[in-house]
């Protein structure tokens, strides 16, 4: 049944689609911070991230960019950093 709505929502051109799930980030200085570790070790690490990983760029006005992660991303980095 629930794949008949699907088909039917294809058809007319409604296909959902995912969308991303993250409704926080944490700039990389507090998650440096929060693991204990220095901010350029953690950019070391980090920098080998991709955004599937949960890696996000933050801009505002007159900014370059500050690295910030999604939870999971942070959960990583802290599995990461004990092994």
């Amino acid at each position: 049944m629930e794949l008949d709505a699907a088909n039917r929502r294809r058809r007319r051109g409604l296909m959902s689609t995912q969308r991303n799930k993250v409704h926080s980030v944490t700039t990389i200085a507090r998650v440096a911070i929060d693991l204990g570790v220095d901010e350029d070790c953690l950019w070391d690490i980090a920098n080998q991230m991709e955004p599937e990983d949960g890696l996000i760029w933050v801009y505002g006005l007159g900014d370059d960019g500050v690295m910030a992660f999604s939870e999971d991303a942070v959960e990583c980095l802290r599995l990461s950093m004990r092994g």
